[in-house]
C-alpha cells in the first residue's frame, strides 16, 4: 500500500428506525441482512415520542402509546431474529422523537437505515423535511431502503462520483462491495451542457470535457484499486440532461447506490442537492448517503 492513501474503510454496527409499517420491516429485515454481512450487531430503535405529548395527552394515552410501540419493537425483533438467528440483535424504545433516538443509537461509527414509507413516527424520515434533516445533519451514514428488497443480487454495487475529491466516502462504497463479494462501479454523471459558456473557453469541445471526465474518474478508480486489490472496480461515465434522471435508471441495475453529501457552505455538516433528492425518493434500490470526511476519520476508517 502506498503511503499516499488512507486505510481501507471498516463498516460499523447497524441502527434500523421501525415502526408498523410493511415499508419498515423490510427495512429492518434490510438492515439485518446488512448487520450479517459486516459481521456488525443491529439495533432495532422505536421511537414512541412520549416526551413530545406528555403536554397535551393524558398520562392513560400515554402509557397506551407506549405499550403499542413496545408490541411493534418486540414484533420486528422477533421477525428479525427468526431470519437471521445468529445475529446480535438489541431493541431500544425511545421516549423522544425519532431523529434523536436514531442519532444517539447509531454513535460516532453507526450507519442508519430507514424504510421508505412509514405509519407515523418514523413514517417522515425518508420522505418528509424530517427524514431529509437526517440525512443532512446526521455524521454517520444513512440508508434508505427503496425499492424491491427480495429482488435478484445483481453483484454491482454503484458509487456516483464527481472526481478525486470522493476518495474519502467512496472507501465506503469499496467496503460496501467488498462484504457483497461484488464489483464495484463508479458512475460519473455530467450534464455537458450545463458547461457551454462556462468552459468553452478552456475545452475546445464537450467531448473534451467528456474525456477530461472519463480520465479523472480512472484516477479515482485506480487509486480505489490499489485500497482493495481483490476488489473488481469498473468505471463508467455518462452525459445527458438530466443527471437525477440518469441515476434513477442506474438503481435499477444495482444492489445499492453510494453517494457522498455535500460539506455545507455555512455551518458544519452536509447538505443534500437536488439529485440525493431525487435518488432518495424515486430510487429502486437502497440509496446510502455518506457525510464527508466519515470514511477517513475516527475509528472506522
Amino acid at each position: 500500500m502506498t503511503s499516499d492513501l488512507p486505510d481501507p474503510a471498516e463498516l460499523g454496527a447497524v441502527v434500523v428506525g421501525v415502526d408498523a409499517s410493511p415499508h419498515a420491516r423490510a427495512a429492518a429485515l434490510w438492515a439485518a441482512a446488512e448487520a450479517e454481512l459486516r459481521g456488525q450487531p443491529l439495533g432495532i430503535v422505536h421511537a414512541a415520542d412520549i416526551e413530545g405529548r406528555s403536554v397535551l395527552t393524558s398520562a392513560e394515552t400515554l402509557q397506551a402509546l407506549w405499550d403499542t410501540a413496545r408490541d411493534v419493537l418486540d414484533e420486528t425483533a422477533r421477525a428479525v431474529r427468526e431470519k437471521f438467528p445468529d445475529l446480535v440483535v438489541t431493541e431500544e424504545l425511545s421516549r423522544g422523537d425519532a431523529v434523536a433516538g436514531l442519532r444517539a443509537a447509531a454513535g460516532a461509527r453507526g450507519t442508519i437505515v430507514v424504510g421508505s414509507r412509514g405509519l407515523g413516527g418514523f413514517a417522515a424520515l425518508t420522505l418528509g423535511s424530517v427524514g431529509l434533516g437526517v440525512a443532512v445533519r446526521t455524521e454517520v451514514p444513512v440508508v434508505v431502503v427503496r425499492g424491491e428488497t427480495d429482488r435478484p443480487a445483481t453483484g454491482v454495487v454503484t458509487a456516483a462520483v464527481h472526481g478525486t475529491s470522493d476518495l474519502d466516502w467512496l472507501l465506503i462504497a469499496a467496503a460496501e462491495a467488498q462484504v457483497r463479494k461484488a464489483s464495484l462501479r463508479l458512475l460519473n454523471v455530467t450534464n455537458v451542457l450545463g458547461h457551454v459558456g462556462r468552459f468553452t473557453t478552456m475545452l475546445d469541445s464537450m467531448g473534451e470535457i467528456t474525456e477530461e471526465k472519463v480520465h479523472e474518474t480512472a484516477a479515482v478508480a485506480d487509486r480505489v484499486r490499489k485500497l482493495y486489490p481483490d476488489l473488481t472496480v469498473t468505471h463508467d461515465v455518462e452525459t445527458g440532461t438530466s443527471v437525477p434522471g440518469i441515476l434513477v435508471e442506474a438503481t435499477t441495475l444495482t444492489d445499492l447506490l453510494v453517494m457522498g453529501a455535500r460539506n455545507r457552505v455555512l455551518g458544519s455538516g452536509a447538505a443534500l442537492g437536488r439529485v440525493p433528492h431525487a435518488l432518495l425518493h424515486h430510487g429502486h434500490c437502497p440509496v446510502q448517503i455518506v457525510p464527508p470526511g466519515y470514511a477517513t476519520t475516527g475509528d472506522g476508517g
